[in-house]
């Protein structure tokens, strides 16, 4: 499924290269007949506007949407593990699975990127890849109605995905979840991540002040990082 890798390149950080070769991928989308027509019109759409701007401000928008903050991140685990534990064994499981396959990383590939799972699964049979995708539906559409709700062009990108799953999972059952979210990107919310993560050690060394625990309170559920429940939006996605 080769439409995987070019929307796995799409979702990397952009680079000269992407610019160079819009052309090859333009005409590369046009010709996957697995991508309905009105998702392969919006990708085409999507390249032509991202290559239309100056590298620099591209690069600098990317930066701001998926690496500001947790909600949007493209490392797959964050949305069901955050921290825990449980996310490092998943980690260990999947970079298992690359290497059966032949796929060795790089040492500052985390093996839960998304553009990196999607190179994956875009050599894969469309069997083996579509099951791949129906695996991280639910954090499909959690990314797809957040990026919607901030009016992101990679909205597309997400969900030509879900599309392509089969998994009958709809970002449309998360928008709910979405709208009640507090922002974690905001200038507010991130001073208050560095906040808390002072006032926890300072905490530890018996030294944290009342002014630094006020603060901390006020803003935690501003930087509370919001989590997907799968088993929960599967079943409200397939009415079970």
């Amino acid at each position: 499924m080769m439409a995987l890798r070019v929307i796995g390149h799409l979702l990397d950080y952009p680079n000269q290269a992407l610019f160079d070769h819009r052309a090859e991928l333009v005409e590369a989308l046009e010709g996957f007949d697995e991508l309905e027509s009105s998702h392969r019109t919006r990708l085409v759409e999507f390249i032509r506007a991202f290559c239309a701007r100056p590298l620099l401000d591209v690069q600098a928008d990317y930066c701001e949407l998926f690496d500001r903050g947790r909600a949007t991140s493209l490392l797959l685990f964050e949305h069901v593990h955050g921290e825990s534990r449980d996310r490092g064994q998943a980690m260990v499981d999947l970079l298992e699975q690359y290497r059966a396959e032949g796929l060795e990383l790089d040492s500052k590939e985390l093996p839960d990127y998304l553009p990196l799972y999607l190179e994956y699964l875009g050599n894969r049979t469309i069997e083996q890849a579509r099951g791949g995708l129906q695996d991280i539906a639910p954090i499909l559409a959690l990314l797809a109605a957040r990026l919607q709700q901030r009016e992101s062009p990679y909205a597309v990108l997400l969900d030509a995905l879900l599309s392509l799953s089969h998994s009958g999972v709809e970002k449309e059952a998360l928008q709910p979840q979405v709208a009640k979210e507090a922002r974690d990107d905001t200038p507010a919310a991130l001073d208050a991540v560095w906040e808390e993560e002072q006032v926890k050690f300072l905490g530890e060394q018996g030294c944290a002040s009342a002014q630094q625990a006020q603060h901390q309170r006020r803003f935690a559920g501003a930087v509370k990082p919001q989590y997907l429940d799968v088993a929960q939006a599967t079943a409200r996605s397939t009415g079970h």
